[in-house]
């Protein structure tokens, strides 16, 4: 069990806390505020409890001085002073004697935002690279460490792992949670357990696949990697997306685990990924040249509910069809709407499947909707996330 921030006195304490703020921004606004919104209950647990407060995050990539003209966490310090009904002191740098002073002279019950931790990036890759220099000059900004951004887990950076292995630690309630519902929940789910794989590439899924399958009860397979597995069960795909480097290992686990992999029978076509094109459904079996497979069809909705209505706990990461586009969103949306009716353990991923969901009005239907899509991708394929095993046992 990993220390959290309730394991900490906080009265008087230096507390920084590594969120993740890597929000959507469109000229110059916020349009989508879940990420700053996840982090309210860690920041006000540690104001409540006397802290004086210093956020980090990181926004984009940051390869050019242009990009930091656009990725300023300054918006993102304007909203978040909106949700706390207080003051967030913006820092508009990553070092120096502005940020020196203003640690200096914060007091209790206060809180400050710190420049976007990339902007370390530009010239020389010192945040993304974990460079110890710079992580011990942030660590020497705080008494405390406590990591709430799972979004950025998976990756080892100075404000993470760096400022992490310099200061007691601990996770923040975000964090803490979504290593409960994805990391515990897979150890030991009710039964039936399924998981609903989508998404484009069966490449960017092997290691959840080979880590579930041993776990999982079933494994209902939709998006575009739907039709590698058809390619592979020698299906003509037409213009389908096909991942081909990963045919072969789909032979090996359609031979092996011919029980628990499920593939659609009905997907709905079109001659382009396009609002306007035409779209036809077809029989897997009945693909023409000229098509690609964009959504799952009906008949494909049914079989996947006739599992899902039997099972106790569903895992569900990447998206059944190409939802960004109306007309190829009626299968990620049913089975959506088939989860949210349902009394049991859902667990939806980060990244695409989340935005899906949410975008569609199912944020309060599930019981976890995990905010980091390549930390809950890696931790479904039971590897070791550097953020998270940084921070000290109880």
């Amino acid at each position: 069990m990993k220390k959290t921030i309730k394991d900490y006195d906080l009265k008087g304490k230096r507390v920084i806390i590594r969120c993740d703020f890597n929000v959507p921004i469109k000229d110059g606004v916020i349009t989508d505020d879940n990420r700053i919104i996840a982090s309210l209950k860690t920041i006000n647990y540690a104001l409540d409890n006397g802290a004086k407060v210093i956020l980090m995050s990181h926004l984009g990539r940051i390869k050019s001085e242009e990009d930091k003209m656009k990725n300023s966490l300054k918006v993102v310090a304007d909203r978040l002073s909106e949700f706390l009904n207080k003051e967030v002191i913006f820092i508009p740098e990553t070092r120096g004697s502005k940020l020196e002073n203003a640690v200096k002279n914060l007091k209790e019950g206060e809180v400050i935002l710190i420049e976007n931790t990339r902007f370390e990036d530009f010239p020389q890759k010192r945040e993304s690279g974990n460079d110890p220099k710079l992580a011990k000059y942030w660590a020497n900004l705080g008494d405390i460490f406590i990591n709430d951004a799972f979004g950025t887990s998976h990756r080892m950076h100075a404000s993470n792992v760096g400022i992490g292995r310099l200061l007691p630690n601990g996770v923040g309630f975000l964090v803490e949670k979504e290593i409960k519902m994805i990391g515990e929940v897979i150890k030991n789910p009710n039964r039936p357990f399924i998981v609903i794989l989508g998404g484009a590439k069966v490449s960017d899924k092997i290691g959840v696949i080979k880590n579930l399958v041993n776990i999982a009860d079933y494994i209902l397979i939709g998006g575009g990697m739907a039709y590698t597995f058809l390619c592979a069960k020698g299906l003509e795909v037409g213009r389908s997306i096909v991942d081909k480097d990963s045919i072969d290992f789909c032979k090996e686990i359609m031979e092996k685990y011919s029980e628990k992999i499920i593939l659609p029978v009905d997907v709905v076509c079109g001659k382009e990924i396009d609002e306007n094109t035409q779209t036809t459904l077809r029989l897997v079996e009945e693909i023409e040249n000229s098509e690609m497979g964009l959504d799952i069809g009906p008949k494909t909705v049914e079989l996947f509910k006739k599992y899902l209505e039997n099972c106790k706990t569903v895992v569900w990461n990447g998206p059944v069809g190409v939802f960004e586009i109306e007309k190829f969103s009626h299968g990620t949306k049913a089975l959506a709407d088939i989860l949210a009716n349902q009394n049991i353990t859902t667990i939806i991923g980060g990244g695409d499947t989340a935005a899906a969901v949410i975008q569609m009005g199912y944020k309060d239907s599930y019981t976890h909707i995990s905010t980091g899509g390549g930390a809950s991708l890696e931790m479904l394929e039971g590897k070791i996330l550097p953020g998270i095993d940084v921070i000290n046992e109880r």
